[in-house]
């Protein structure tokens, strides 16, 4: 087996996540227990807790979700149920966390620069009105096309037939409106806090690029793919500027597991709450083995 770990984006958090990892692993408790001492607030509580209002805020999902990814890796780890690992990819924040279980950074680091991200994200979001909407059963080019036609931007391609655009709430709405008279098949308006992955991520970018100005990277111990160019990438400065841009660029998640598959994965292993990405694995081919790992009666005894 060549295994690939996969860690989800912001939408798959959910109240409970990590808290049977934290009771029954050491490993993972000591993540835990290290992040909100890194943090300085409580991950743990409002993880496991919640209210789900809070959870959901992006500044304190982005690092909920990251902590939950490595918990799970740790616990598989420590249970000595951890493969040779070849590959890491991760959609929208997840990219941060393959990054730091490949050793790009150690886990305070990422954790950091996640939390910083988040933060730089809400900020973006409560200056600007920004919407996403869900455009299913469409082709790359149609979409382009409607992009340029209502001026918002393509933020995710996530599989066939599944694309997420980005952009000034109204733009947005406008496109949802014209949907039926464009001959479209189905586009739902997303419930968000902002448009992620476009022009209006801008503040955001910048300020996120003088933060990691100070940050260390290292070469990653495996083979990670970047969502800004679905391919693989490994000098500390592509690194760096890849996670610059993917805060206003498209996240092109199906070209990265098409790559990672191309590279020789075998198998891929989802750490993290939802089972997202392996949906998305189904959607895209169905013959990739794919396994979901959120809990701990979920892993490996």
């Amino acid at each position: 087996m060549s295994l690939a770990l996969l860690f989800a984006g912001q939408g798959a958090q959910k109240v409970g996540m990590g808290k049977s990892l934290y009771d029954g692993s050491a490993a993972a408790r000591a993540l835990y227990d290290q992040a909100n001492q890194v943090l300085g607030w409580d991950l743990k509580r409002l993880s496991f807790e919640g209210p789900e209002a809070d959870l959901t805020q992006t500044k304190v999902c982005q690092p909920a979700l990251f902590v939950h990814g490595l918990a799970v890796v740790a616990a598989l780890k420590e249970r000595g149920k951890l493969p040779d690992v070849k590959f890491a990819l991760g959609l929208s924040l997840g990219e941060v966390t393959a990054l730091t279980a490949a050793g790009v950074f150690d886990f305070a680091t990422g954790l950091k620069v996640v939390a910083r991200r988040g933060e730089l994200m809400q900020q973006a979001c409560e200056k600007s009105v920004g919407g996403m909407a869900a455009i299913i059963g469409e082709e790359r080019a149609k979409v382009y096309e409607l992009c340029r036609e209502f001026d918002i931007e393509a933020a995710n391609f996530n599989a066939p037939g599944q694309i997420i655009v980005s952009g000034e709430k109204a733009k947005v709405d406008a496109l949802v409106a014209a949907a039926k008279d464009k001959g479209l098949k189905r586009v739902m308006p997303l419930n968000v806090a902002g448009a992620y992955h476009s022009r209006l991520m801008e503040p955001a970018r910048a300020e996120f690029a003088a933060f990691l100005e100070g940050v260390a990277f290292h070469r990653p111990a495996f083979t990670v793919f970047t969502n800004t160019t679905g391919q693989a990438v490994s000098e500390p400065a592509d690194i760096r500027a890849a996670l610059v841009k993917q805060v206003v660029s498209s996240v092109l998640w199906e070209d990265c597991m098409r790559s990672a598959v191309a590279a020789g994965a075998t198998e891929f292993w989802e750490c993290g709450p939802g089972g997202v990405l392996a949906g998305l694995a189904r959607r895209t081919e169905k013959a990739w083995v794919v396994k979901s790992f959120n809990e701990l009666s979920e892993l490996p005894a």
